[in-house]
């Protein structure tokens, strides 16, 4: 079973990615950007997690306390825009310039970027100028690691019981608990991999996380609103 089907419909939030990077360029050429950065957060959780729904309230909740729109990024919308060159220039002009920042932080990474790991340097860049842009939320895709050295991101990490994720892989990919057992262990042994082989990281370091939530205690509306809180109440 696909894992695109745990991906929301991502139409809709590219068409917010396009008008926000349009907004950006025009606030650029009229010398409106405020010199303060806003703040992104980063969503990192264990494969089985909830973090599109939790993403999708708190992107809710910051626009109604802030006033400002909010993107969520995911994989599905970062690879639809990565195998696009087009839309791919569209968008990162609307971002802004690449500073020489984000090259020494995207060759602090990894030594293997000259090799199979080009496709996923663009990703790179798109996330570290969408952070550097700020008002985004962004879902996996290593950005807590990428975005650590931004003083304007904030990373959160959801964890969870075997339990709580076999139910959920259940129910939202309608296969077997034994079908969702193998799919979990084998997603989340690859998202270790990755961590620690590209990322330089180890899956096991938190560290790096700001606060970290069990997915089994605390409901979508519960961690939004605990992450809403803590951003905005650092930023005051």
């Amino acid at each position: 079973m696909p894992e695109k089907i745990l991906i929301p419909s991502i139409e809709k939030r590219l068409g917010a990615w396009v008008e926000s990077a349009r907004r950006n360029e025009a606030e650029k050429v009229a010398g409106n950007l405020s010199r303060k950065k806003k703040p992104a957060i980063t969503v990192s959780r264990e494969f089985g997690c909830e973090a599109y729904p939790m993403a999708e309230i708190l992107q809710n909740i910051m626009e109604k306390r802030t006033g400002d729109s909010w993107t969520v990024m995911d994989k599905a919308l970062l690879e639809k825009v990565s195998q696009d060159h087009n839309l791919s220039e569209k968008i990162l002009k609307g971002l802004g310039e690449k500073a020489g920042f984000l090259d020494e932080i995207l060759a602090s990474l990894s030594p293997t970027w000259k090799t199979e790991k080009d496709h996923y340097k663009l990703v790179c860049q798109q996330i570290l100028s969408l952070a550097n842009l700020g008002n985004v939320i962004i879902v996996g895709r290593g950005s807590a690691s990428i975005t650590q050295s931004m003083k304007n991101c904030y990373h959160f990490r959801l964890y969870a019981s075997m339990e709580f994720k076999l139910s959920s892989i259940t129910r939202r990919m309608a296969v077997s608990r034994e079908e969702a057992e193998k799919l979990i262990i084998k997603k989340q042994k690859q998202r270790d991999m990755f961590t620690q082989d590209f990322l330089n990281q180890d899956p096991g370091d938190m560290s790096c996380y700001h606060l970290i939530f069990n997915n089994d205690k605390n409901r979508p509306e519960q961690i939004a609103a605990t992450i809403m809180e803590f951003v905005l109440s650092d930023q005051g």
